[in-house]
């Protein structure tokens, strides 16, 4: 799987302003920087949006696509971008994670999973 790059921003007004990056190598890595302990508490406060952003594959799909077509996915503060076929599977395990408490609290607060 291609790097996903988090981008944290912070809003002030009209105008957005990165506030930092972090790429990451897998979706594996992603789930563990959102589970407890694995730095998502570390998040700014004043975060105003976190965009996810997928790779393309390096080797398109001919058979099927719309597989790689680009979409876009957002839980609560979270934008997540990149191809259909991707989103989905982390869409997936995402409902997966927090039906089984799996991940932090600061997580599933920010993409809308907490009341």
């Amino acid at each position: 799987m291609m790097p996903i790059t988090i981008e944290f921003n912070v809003k002030k007004g009209d105008e957005t302003f990165r506030e930092d990056s972090v790429t990451l190598r897998t979706v594996e890595e992603l789930f563990e920087y959102a589970s407890p302990g694995g730095g998502c508490e570390n998040m700014p406060d004043n975060l105003g949006e976190i965009q996810m952003i997928f790779v393309s594959p390096e080797h398109p799909n001919k058979l099927n696509p719309i597989a790689d077509k680009r979409v876009n996915l957002q839980l609560g503060m979270v934008l997540f971008s990149g191809p259909l076929s991707t989103i989905m599977m982390v869409a997936q395990e995402i409902i997966d994670k927090v039906g089984r408490g799996e991940l932090s609290n600061a997580f599933m607060s920010i993409i809308g999973a907490k009341s």
